[in-house]
């Protein structure tokens, strides 16, 4: 897959079967889509390129939304690769952008930058200024426009009654279970490990401290997961903390990860972490003796859950 910055950097093709949109999440909503453009490209000799707005909009939009996004760009492109984009075109959504016309984007970005053959998009699929473009409004001036326009009915769609938002609200409840089956495929995020207080050493539970360097990324609730850690071409187990250590007081929230039988220097090294089930949520104890000894209750569980997961 070829990912492009901006529009006018991308080389036109000889059959774009093109859509556009956030996609955040990818979930199953989405791949119905991305498969549909699969299947046409396939059929008719063309290649798929998916038009995505970043940073999202709600964020250049509404700056005190505060939304979270499920996916990182980076998390995004290697999910539209697995599902068959052939070209991701990345928009900077700025305000003077969402200032274009349904019919300036038409022109300036389907027509003119991407030189588009075909069209395909959801049946409730938006775009250009005050989302005043949409799929019916294409349909009346199908005439006008050198593309052929497809939609994917509502009924394919509202079958699998997804959203991001249900996927949001999945996670910031700690129900990676249900947030795992809206993707169909499981939450991930990505940091790099930093140097800790050393305190989970102490009571025979090294973790591994993560940096997400990316403010807008989605944290799942509080609490533990059992997680499978992805470090240089390895898939190691182990269980995640999430919180702010209300046993001894903690103030900031920190995300730690105890790798299952491993003991190598990985400090600035990149982990990719992906949730399997949450075992519990935070809790405080009385001291760090009972602290341990929950700690052995959840490996066993965490190692349960993995065990059943394969």
């Amino acid at each position: 897959m070829k990912i492009y910055n901006n529009t006018a950097s991308f080389q036109k093709i000889k059959h774009s079967i093109v859509t556009s949109g956030t996609f955040d999440g990818v979930h199953l909503g989405h791949q119905q889509i991305l498969q549909r453009l699969r299947i046409c490209a396939d059929k008719e000799d063309g290649e798929v390129v998916l038009l995505t707005y970043w940073p999202h909009p709600r964020l250049v939009l509404n700056p005190n939304d505060q939304i979270k996004l499920i996916n990182t760009f980076e998390e995004k492109a290697a999910l539209l690769e697995k599902h068959g984009v052939d070209h991701l075109v990345k928009i900077p959504f700025t305000k003077e952008f969402s200032q274009l016309s349904s019919n300036e984007f038409i022109e300036k970005v389907l027509i003119n930058e991407i030189g588009t053959d075909k069209l395909i998009i959801g049946y409730n699929h938006r775009f250009g200024k005050n989302r005043e473009g949409s799929f019916e409004y294409l349909k009346e001036n199908q005439e006008q426009f050198p593309f052929i326009i497809e939609e994917i009915p509502k009924e394919e769609i509202d079958d699998i009654a997804i959203s991001s938002t249900n996927i949001r609200h999945a996670l910031t409840t700690g129900n990676i279970i249900h947030a795992n089956q809206f993707m169909g495929h499981p939450f991930e995020l990505t940091g790099k490990v930093i140097h800790g207080d050393k305190i989970g050493s102490s009571i025979g539970f090294p973790t591994a401290n993560i940096f997400v360097n990316s403010p807008n990324k989605m944290i799942p609730a509080d609490g533990v997961y059992a997680v499978k850690v992805s470090h240089e071409q390895k898939t190691l187990e182990g269980m995640l903390y999430i919180g702010t250590r209300p046993t001894i007081n903690g103030k900031s929230r920190n995300i730690e990860v105890n790798i299952f039988d491993f003991n190598e220097s990985i400090y600035a090294s990149d982990l990719k972490i992906t949730f399997i089930s949450q075992v519990r949520g935070d809790m405080k104890f009385n001291n760090m003796e009972e602290l341990a000894q929950q700690l052995h209750r959840d490996k066993v569980s965490s190692l349960h859950i993995l065990k059943n997961h394969e």
